[in-house]
């Protein structure tokens, strides 16, 4: 009985030492449970935030391409004006007709000595 005695005895020191150590431990595991759950969902909420910019960013890329190409269609187009309204020819006909210019008479030239 005596044995008995030292075990019921032991036992409830044992015991009653996990159950005064038993509820501070649950304390931290659930305060440590807490901590991940909110660290998990500001991470999710990152990633949902960083996910929708980049959608925008990817859109407004998408739309300024699409301005770059009708821009460079624009100025292909304005360079073969430019350079059609340039020509040696369209020039010369301008000058005869509109300005009533005309070439200097091989009498008028002179030659400069160098």
């Amino acid at each position: 009985m005596a044995a008995a005695g030292k075990r019921a005895a032991s036992g409830a020191n044992a015991g009653g030492g996990r159950g005064a150590q038993a509820p501070a431990g649950r304390r931290e595991l659930l305060l440590c449970n807490a901590l991940a759950v909110l660290l998990i969902l500001a991470s999710a909420f990152a990633v949902i935030r960083t996910t929708h910019i980049c959608r925008t960013l990817y859109a407004q890329l998408q739309d300024l391409e699409a301005a770059q190409w009708y821009l460079q269609e624009d100025y292909s187009r304005l360079l073969l004006e430019q350079s059609t309204w340039a020509s040696h020819y369209r020039v010369e006909q301008v000058a005869r007709g509109d300005l009533h210019m005309r070439a200097p008479d091989l009498t008028q030239l002179k030659v400069l000595p160098r």
